[in-house]
């Protein structure tokens, strides 16, 4: 067994960043960046009015003074006309300053009897207008190394870029195996079991930023997962949930091997998940996932998510946050544990407490839980109070 580090070196080892492609802005959210986009113009392009008010010129802007509204500016219609000494324009929210320097002075600090403005006598030293280029200016480069939100989208459009250069999306090939096993909505026989580990592993890759083929189940005959990774070309990467351990059942290492799976390791210290695979497949990429539900989803978590991530070209590897331990817990022996855990409010961190049972088959706990309580290997006991780190969930 290799530590957790480790097999996450080397799953990240057997992948790479995908090549680019393009796509319109509207379709740019989730997706990552190949290439950084620059700013076509200046944003704001013009000196702008913060507010609602009259734009009068520096120097008349004296305590209790009285201007001659000239004329009004409102967004997308500035004011073009001839200004002079003792002159306001009426100026809205977003509207071009009429001409360089001067004050906007908000509508309620003004009094206004027809064509003429009176200042107060007490003046904000506010001049409520936003400079060309306050926001970016042209040429300015902006890369986010993370899946683009739509705040990012936001900006982008503001910066009057209409196509993106993004990684391709990472597609996923995704094998159930096992005879107990049958797809929801089917009748289960009295041995078998629903396949849920489909569902929660393509929705993680899905969430990931990857385009999944969820193949038909395979049977525990080697015919059948021949059959199933034949299924699976042309995918990048190809996840297998169960049959990855050393029953006789448990075929997929062999077949896959016969197959020309090159193995980069097999087995993990850490619970739940021991028996994880991975390693290339021809031109693709071989993640063996364990076939309970827990043991699968919390192996996604650690190792697929971080690979997709890296094939759309940024770092997605997990980073632990801390919490006060919630109650005493016991050592955890030659493995790290990942604890499913809830957590609760605090002072300073928040508290956690593993939940009543950790068996790697309680799918409930899991979906119920906040966190994974990272325990590490060779731990000793901890007390109620110790600082610990988790893995948000």
């Amino acid at each position: 067994m290799i530590p957790v580090a480790e097999a996450l070196d080397k799953v990240l080892a057997l992948v790479a960043p995908l090549p680019a492609e393009t796509v319109p802005l509207r379709a740019g959210l989730g997706r990552v960046l190949a290439a950084p986009v620059h700013a076509m113009l200046t944003q704001p392009p013009f000196d702008a009015s913060a507010m609602d008010g009259y734009w009068l010129a520096t120097a008349d802007h004296r305590p209790g003074a009285r201007l001659r509204v000239a004329g009004e500016a409102a967004a997308g219609r500035g004011y073009a006309g001839p200004l002079a000494p003792g002159q306001a324009v009426r100026i809205f929210t977003g509207a071009p300053c009429p001409a360089p320097g001067g004050v906007v002075v908000l509508q309620e600090d003004v009094t206004r009897e027809g064509d003429t403005i009176t200042l107060p006598e007490t003046l904000s030293p506010a001049d409520n207008i936003r400079p060309r280029g306050q926001d970016f200016a042209e040429g300015m480069e902006y890369f986010p190394r993370a899946p683009l939100t739509a705040r990012d989208l936001g900006l982008i459009a503001a910066m009057n870029v209409a196509t993106l250069s993004v990684h391709r999306r990472p597609v996923v090939a995704l094998i159930a195996t096992g005879d107990e096993l049958v797809m929801p909505g089917e009748a289960p026989g009295p041995d078998q079991i629903l396949s849920s580990n489909s569902f929660v592993l393509a929705a993680l890759a899905e969430e990931a930023g990857a385009e999944v083929r969820m193949l038909p189940i395979a049977r525990d005959t080697e015919d059948s997962l021949r059959f199933a990774f034949s299924l699976a070309e042309g995918a990048d990467l190809v996840v297998t949930a169960g049959g990855a351990s050393v029953g006789e059942h448990d075929l997929v290492g062999a077949v896959a091997a016969d197959l020309g799976l090159e193995r980069a390791f097999w087995k993990i210290a850490m619970r739940p998940g021991k028996p994880l695979m991975a390693g290339r497949m021809g031109d693709a990429v071989l993640l063996g996932l364990p076939g309970n539900p827990v043991s699968a989803t919390v192996c996604a978590l650690l190792f697929l998510r971080p690979m997709l991530a890296k094939m759309q070209g940024f770092d997605g590897r997990p980073v632990p946050a801390r919490a006060v331990l919630g109650a005493d817990v016991g050592p955890t022996g030659p493995r790290t544990h990942y604890m499913r855990a809830r957590l609760l409010p605090g002072e300073s961190l928040p508290q956690i407490l593993p939940v009543e049972s950790q068996d790697s088959a309680r799918m409930r706990l899991l979906a119920e839980a906040d966190a994974l309580l990272i325990r590490p290997l060779g731990d000793g006991p901890r007390k109620a109070g110790d600082v610990v780190e988790f893995l948000p969930l």
